[in-house]
């Protein structure tokens, strides 16, 4: 999955990051790196801290089929974007309000894009199982007995929310999917080094 999310950011990047003047074509790789990383990073850091259900509510389209003007108020994504501009800084010393424009420009449309890949049954390159999974080292989602595709209609519909108070009584999933996000966080190594073996 991380290498999928590399390539569509990569896609998505042509005008940010690859023909932008303010980053040197020698680094539009490892830009491209410190973006896939922020999204990845983000999204196991919500998973760790038990937020199952706001991934699997975002990936569901409560952002109006999740258009990238609407996920700029998303908490998830604004973390995105702080963590990508803070790389872009930090990493290769681009000045903080080109940082901001750059993420801000990016972001939005990568998530949207991952979005509608992963809820197009057509597509198989992006899949909600397979991305928490990659997430949570195969605790929840592929492989697991985890149909998390099939929860995201049913977060999005209210469908399983009976008392109306936005939470589902599914503890044990949410446990399960935060614990093997922690276990990845601790492993070593680390979701960066991982996708730098993408950089060509």
């Amino acid at each position: 999955m991380l290498e999928n999310l590399f390539n569509l950011i990569k896609e998505q990047g042509v005008n940010d990051v690859i023909n932008n003047p303010v980053i040197p074509n020698e680094k539009n790789d490892a830009v491209l790196a410190d973006a896939t990383s922020s999204v990845a990073e983000s999204f196991q850091g919500v998973l760790a801290g038990g937020g199952l259900q706001n991934i699997l509510s975002l990936f569901g389209g409560n952002q109006n089929s999740g258009s990238a003007s609407n996920l700029l108020n998303n908490p998830i994504v604004g973390n995105i974007i702080t963590s990508f501009t803070n790389k872009l800084t930090a990493n290769h010393g681009i000045a903080g309000d080109q940082a901001s424009g750059i993420a801000n420009n990016l972001i939005p449309g990568v998530i949207s894009s991952l979005i509608s890949k992963t809820n197009n049954p057509n597509d198989s390159n992006f899949d909600i199982n397979s991305i928490i999974g990659s997430l949570t080292g195969g605790a929840a989602g592929s492989g697991s007995g985890i149909d998390l595709q099939a929860m995201i209609g049913k977060f999005t519909n209210g469908g399983l929310d009976a008392n109306g108070d936005g939470h589902v009584g599914f503890d044990d999933i949410i446990s399960k999917v935060s614990g093997g996000a922690q276990q990845q966080q601790g492993s070593g190594g680390g979701l960066f080094d991982m996708i730098k073996g993408f950089m060509k």
